[in-house]
């Protein structure tokens, strides 16, 4: 940080904070409390099997001892995003019961947030999900925030940019911004009449703003951003971007990417909570006021573990109904399985959860070829009866299905860019062939062994048989010889391919990764979202029929070669990654 700026800006907020109804001398302390990426885990409940997980249950056992410790008044509780999205408790408030009032801003109302900020996911919703989550939160005066979505018809904030709340005789500021990257990952139909600009660009010029108009004596700043490495470098990580550069801010949090941080230093703390409520983050701030002035402030950031058998009883009580509708809607039989269906075996090469994948995406005229990776890392559906929740493990977003016109040239383009975040190139029988490292992964909750890259964009295709050579560099490792139907693959022709919205729109940088411009891409055919293209297709087809889900004549097939090399490689990966 710039630290003559810094002592600047310090000094402004000093001097205005003396002006008007200043506040009275003495010692302040506030504590801030911080969720984000809670993605729907509003009960304790897994629904199935009577296994008990982190919740808001158990946040507000967090939140309520430290109220009581440090006094409900002097704390300040507040989410950074991702709320709308991620369990069938969502999903069901969402899109199932949409007459009564969403669960989550009376959770919210309940727990004492002050304010909420919009994230990626709940953009994801669709208008009508999170405009209704919007008008409800602001029934009980609690804002979501999102000042960089800017309105295309008046060039102001979609979302509040901020909200005032008074404690103790002091005006603290809350400004929140939401991911700069959305075009990138949604569909423009989730997000029309609004623009997404770089928090960097905007949240100097806003807090200084902020100061001069309601002259606060603590500024937080809740971004839907991640951490990120403060390089500028990603639009969608500028945690610590606006942690280097921003003067008069206090408290910084960020969210996004799950991975729980904190820093600190004498101008500004950051705090990031990880995700799915595994932890609170929390900040504290001491001030000291004289002659209407603050002459001095001491800054701390942590995380608080969240321990899931500790819940506000009182709060389960409440939202029993609810969770029952919930539960009763996870637990509806959606039809059978022969196979069992193990998201982990995707990783070494084709298995029925791909194939599944690719099945249903085909299914959609006019798609010739399908891209699809693993959305679960590490999960299995047994042979068997299905019940509503086993549809949400095959597809755990709300994606919608894309069919896009692709050259063959730019199809091998992008099988290329997949596999070179997927595997090493192996010159010896004793060679790693997945890209992994030894180091827990935060993300998936993995412990010893990590993939290096980010599973989900490990796409495969259906549709095509074509083999990923290891021995081969990157650029030069996929032989595509044929259609699944016995059709000739050209480079120089055209194929109608399907992948999810969240592909179409540049997410994972896949279609960049292979020359291909987003913006260019010509869209033939637009699906709903893909988990009810799934149960679609099992009600039509009687369940999941691991002969139906298999065929070559319709998904193709691909593997590693030279087997010989890579099946040993495979397999001592795997057990790295997956010991049990």
């Amino acid at each position: 940080m710039n630290i003559k700026y810094s002592l600047l800006i310090f000094c402004i907020a000093a001097t205005l904070a003396s002006c008007g109804n200043a506040p009275v001398d003495g010692e302040y302390s506030f504590t801030l409390l911080t969720t984000n990426d809670v993605h729907g885990a509003y009960f304790d409940s897994t629904y199935v099997g009577g296994n008990v997980k982190k919740s808001l249950y158990s946040v507000k056992y967090v939140v309520d001892s430290v109220r009581k410790a440090d006094g409900a008044e002097n704390v300040i509780l507040v989410d950074a995003g991702d709320i709308l999205q991620g369990d069938n408790a969502a999903y069901y408030y969402n899109y199932v019961d949409t007459l009564k009032p969403h669960v989550y801003p009376r959770m919210a109302a309940y727990m004492g947030y002050d304010a909420v900020t919009v994230g990626n996911h709940d953009v994801e919703t669709g208008h009508r999900v999170y405009e209704r989550v919007f008008k409800e939160l602001d029934g009980y005066g609690i804002p979501f925030l999102g000042g960089n979505a800017i309105r295309n018809d008046d060039g102001k904030p979609y979302f509040p940019l901020y909200k005032i709340i008074e404690r103790q005789g002091l005006r603290i500021a809350i400004l929140g911004y939401t991911n700069a990257n959305m075009k990138e990952w949604l569909s423009e139909r989730l997000w029309s009449g609004m623009t997404f600009k770089s928090i960097v660009s905007l949240v100097q010029k806003d807090v200084d703003m902020v100061r001069a108009n309601e002259r606060p004596q603590i500024v937080i700043v809740s971004c839907h951003t991640a951490t990120g490495s403060g390089d500028g470098s990603a639009l969608e990580s500028e945690g610590m971007d606006i942690f280097n550069m921003v003067g008069g801010v206090d408290f910084l949090i960020c969210s996004h990417d799950h991975k729980p941080f904190v820093t600190c230093n004498d101008y500004i703390g950051l705090i990031n909570s990880g995700s799915h409520c595994r932890y609170v983050g929390q900040g504290k701030i001491d001030i000291t006021i004289k002659a209407g002035k603050i002459i001095s402030k001491k800054l701390e950031t942590r995380i608080i573990p969240v321990d899931k058998s500790n819940v506000d009883t009182a709060m389960a009580s409440m939202f029993h109904d609810d969770y029952v509708k919930v539960k009763d809607f996870t637990l509806a039989e959606v039809g059978t399985s022969d196979c069992n269906i193990a998201t982990n075996n995707s990783f070494i090469g084709m298995c029925p959860y791909m194939n599944l994948l690719h099945t249903i995406s085909l299914s959609c005229s006019p798609a010739r070829i399908s891209i699809a990776a693993p959305l679960n890392y590490n999960k299995i559906i047994q042979a068997g009866n299905l019940v509503y929740d086993d549809l949400s493990t095959i597809y755990p977003y709300e994606n919608q299905l894309i069919i896009a016109n692709l050259k063959g040239s730019q199809i091998k383009k992008y099988l290329e860019a997949s596999y070179s975040r997927w595997i090493n190139t192996m010159s010896s029988p004793s060679d790693r062939l997945l890209k992994i490292k030894q180091s827990d992964d935060v993300r998936t909750g993995q412990k010893g062994w990590s993939f290096t890259e980010r599973f989900y964009n490990f796409d495969s295709m259906g549709g095509l048989v074509y083999e990923v050579d290891v021995t081969k560099p990157e650029g030069e490792r996929v032989s595509i010889s044929r259609l699944a139907d016995g059709g000739t693959f050209s480079a120089d022709s055209t194929y109608s391919v399907a992948m999810t919205s969240y592909r179409a729109n540049g997410g994972g940088g896949l279609l960049k990764d292979a020359g291909i411009d987003p913006d260019s891409l010509e869209i033939v055919a637009r699906y709903p979202e893909i988990r009810n293209i799934l149960y679609e297709y099992i009600k039509e087809a009687g369940g999941i029929k691991s002969a139906l889900i298999s065929r070559p004549q319709k998904i193709g097939g691909w593997k590693f070669v030279p087997e010989k090399l890579a099946e040993p490689a495979l397999e001592r990966d795997f057990r790295l990654l997956f010991p049990e």
